[in-house]
């Protein structure tokens, strides 16, 4: 019998909880804060009018393609409250003031966070939206305090919640009406702006559960408030993938608190959807085997992880050829079988590279082209399946693809929300002979997994590089454990608190056990809302304390970090930036960062550079140079720029660095295997390439070079030949001539990751 590819994709939609508990101990009592039961932040809203609903109408076009959704708990929780109207959050309710009576505070705080979009796809194609943002980017906050009247306010408040509504709602008369219109909103069009966005959130639910009746959508569920549930079971998990990790000083085993929140999602399932869930997104797709019997046992009949997981369960390391696809397709797209003392269950592996060009690269691409690369990857899988059965022109085994991701936040970054990507992707996928998108139920109930990973092996970590470090090891989130750790006790300590009669106390610790305030404490993710994460989770915790009648510890009422301005920081996420010298910061916000020279105190020697910026894609690396204020090219900075790779522990063709006068001490002696020259005066380049006996020879470059207000380059990884996954470091040398001047940064190479 021959088989179509079957594919599976997975969107996980999720919003952590942002409901205020306590406000005894707020620090600065002049910002625009919650009060009690209300929330800290927007994006349960926002989200929900651009990117909940819209996914799976988009997918009912096409009853044939079938998929799964993921709807975490915390996230309906939310949406219920503002569908009840006993939500609201700062921007909602400074968006339903008359502008005449805005405090001086409510307009600051208005012109700082209601440009909080993309502004590529959200703000720029809207004129009076895309107005005031260029007046407070060019002329600046006080100015734009100084100057706006109150009509450019309820501008401002009517845009920020109307670019936040999906172009497929676009067609909506009253929706089409205020694009139409596009400036001089009053009170009354923004209060009929947010019953809109009610009326979407209303139907968001509803749509889920008609669509899994109809049998072209399974949803599923997660963990109720999205605790990363290895480390709910026991802190020191974390030193499975990383023996060295440094660890809070007190443990964390919480492992009863498991099935708690298992039986909470399930629960929660059952009342909505009127059926129970059959599989289950651990959160961030971290396991062990210390959860699986819990899941079983719930009922629970799949879940699904990363590959990651799956090689070091299987102690086999996944290559890609130079297309990034896997080598070795027969081990990872398959479902495997986990045996637990409480039954049987099922794990698919996500392929972690397809997932993330949909979650970060194809939203720089043309739409079309995007899905075509798409669909290519696809029909490769299919081709070396093939292969591996011995040739052939079908398939003779039943093989699953996994695509697992976000599904809301990577669509900001599509022109119009991904519409015109998916539109394509599906149109495509339609009428595929040899591609068929299925439910994970419907792939294990017809094929059952045939292949056993012992439940001991399964690899405890998460889909961030088959670790926990994003959740725990760094000084800021082992503080916060420890701080979880007391208040976990300390309920413990009062055994008369149970969730029935003290449910108050029980929900501030879920909601407490919650991953995302750990992704966001120290190093590794940053955002411009760090303080307000922080104040959210001391929040929940402070709130167990008061249910309990006890006085809230000194050390909750601090911030776990001191929330400052960063220097020098490793690349947070994929980065897309447009190549235009402009330095958005928007575009550069998640990229790596170094401070070069006068930036970095006295002990280092002064340079034309100030900062260098830097990150990746899956297409391009991606440079930025910042100069020093007053400074040009040619006019106190040397006129060219050199940028040289080495390619660490490879056998290959490698050279000197091709200037005089170059001083012999690491790394400038080292050899290097490409060399990219930039004039900085034309912007014209010359790529090279090492070869044999120390020579260079010169090849072809797509490369991008801009240089305004600072020098923004990009290099496709096509031009490097080097294989996915693979560490390589850069040094960037100034040159005059051909004669050496100096070189950034000292004493150091740059890291660089291949996608």
């Amino acid at each position: 019998m021959s088989h179509p590819l079957y594919i599976a994709f997975i969107w996980h939609q999720h919003q952590p909880l942002y409901k205020s508990r306590s406000r005894e101990f707020l620090a600065d009592p002049t910002e625009l804060v919650p009060k009690m039961g209300e929330y800290h932040l927007p994006w349960v809203r926002l989200h929900a009018t651009k990117d909940y609903l819209d996914l799976v109408l988009l997918l009912e076009r096409y009853p044939k393609l079938h998929q799964t959704v993921n709807l975490v708990p915390s996230l309906i929780l939310q949406l219920e409250e503002y569908i009840a109207g006993k939500a609201i959050d700062p921007y909602l309710a400074v968006s339903l003031l008359p502008t005449e009576e805005l405090t001086e505070a409510q307009k600051l705080f208005i012109i700082e966070h209601f440009f909080d979009a993309n502004h590529h796809t959200l703000i720029d194609p809207n004129p009076r939206y895309a107005q005031l943002y260029e007046q407070r980017q060019e002329k600046g906050r006080s100015w734009c305090q100084e100057n706006w009247i109150p009509q450019d306010y309820s501008d401002l408040l009517a845009w920020h919640n109307l670019a936040w509504i999906d172009p497929l709602f676009w067609d909506d008369p009253q929706i089409a009406q205020w694009l139409k219109k596009g400036k001089g909103f009053n009170l009354g069009d923004r209060e009929q702006i947010y019953a809109k966005q009610q009326e979407i959130m209303r139907r968001i639910v509803p749509q889920h559960r008609q669509m899994q009746a109809a049998g072209q959508l399974e949803v599923t569920t997660t963990p109720y408030t999205h605790p990363i549930l290895p480390l709910l079971a026991d802190t020191n998990a974390g030193r499975v993938a990383v023996p060295n990790m440094n660890l809070p000083q007190r443990r964390f085993q919480w492992e009863e608190d498991i099935p708690r929140h298992l039986q909470k999602a399930w629960d929660f399932y059952r009342e909505r959807f009127g059926c129970e869930p059959r599989g289950l997104w651990p959160s961030e797709q971290a396991v062990g085997p210390k959860i699986l019997p819990y899941v079983a046992k719930q009922g629970f009949k799949w879940l699904v992880s990363d590959e990651a997981i799956l090689g070091n369960s299987i102690k086999h390391f996944f290559h890609r050829d130079g297309s990034g696809n896997v080598t070795e397709p027969e081990f990872l797209y398959r479902p495997y079988r986990l045996q637990t003392p409480a039954g049987d269950l099922a794990i698919v592996f996500r392929d972690h590279r397809l997932s993330d060009l949909i979650g970060f690269t194809y939203g720089s691409m043309e739409p079309k082209k995007a899905a075509t690369d798409l669909v290519g990857h696809l029909e490769a899988i299919a081709r070396s399946l093939k292969y591996c059965q011995g040739g052939g022109t079908a398939l003779q085994k039943p093989w699953l693809v996994t695509i697992a991701l976000d599904g809301e936040n990577c669509w900001e970054h599509y022109q119009l929300d991904g519409k015109p990507f998916l539109e394509s992707l599906y149109q495509t996928l339609n009428t595929h002979k040899e591609l068929k998108l299925v439910t994970v139920s419907e792939f294990i109930d017809r094929f059952p997994p045939t292949e056993t990973i012992p439940a001991e092996k399964l690899h405890t970590g998460s889909w961030v590089d088959g670790n926990l470090t994003t959740w725990i090891g760094d000084p800021a989130k082992n503080r916060a454990w420890e701080l979880l750790t007391d208040a976990r006790q300390t309920l413990a300590n009062h055994p008369e608190a149970t969730e029935e009669n003290n449910p108050e106390a029980w929900e501030a610790l879920f909601a407490a056990e919650g991953s995302d305030w750990f992704w966001w404490f120290g190093e590794g993710h940053s955002s411009n809302q760090d303080a307000i994460f922080d104040q959210l989770f001391r929040e929940h915790l402070a709130a167990i304390y008061q249910a309990l009648n006890l006085p809230i510890p000194e050390n909750v009422q601090r911030p776990v970090e001191v929330h400052e301005a960063r220097g020098d920081h490793r690349p947070e996420s994929f980065i897309h930036p447009i190549i235009d010298g402009i330095g958005d910061e928007q575009d550069w916000d998640k990229a790596g960062r170094i401070e070069i020279g006068g930036a970095r105190g006295t002990m280092h020697r002064s340079s034309a550079i100030q900062r260098i910026w830097y990150g990746v894609d899956h297409l391009n690396f991606y440079l930025r140079l910042d100069f020093q204020s007053g400074i040009l090219p040619g006019k106190g900075c040397p006129p060219e720029l050199n940028l040289l790779w080495y390619y660490p522990d490879r056998t290959m063709s490698t050279s000197p660095i091709p200037l005089q006068n170059l001083p012999q001490e690491p790394p400038l002696n080292y050899l290097f295997r490409h060399h990219l020259g930039i004039n900085l005066l034309t912007n014209s380049v010359l790529f090279q390439e090492a070869g044999e006996h120390w020579q260079w020879h010169s090849r072809p470059s797509r490369a991008q070079v801009a240089l305004d207000r600072c020098l923004e380059l990009a290099v496709p990884w096509a031009d490097l030949h080097v294989e996915p996954d693979y560490p390589i470091r850069l040094i960037l040398v100034l040159s005059e001539g051909d004669r050496f001047s100096s070189y950034l940064p000292e004493n150091a190479l740059i890291p660089i990751e291949v996608p």
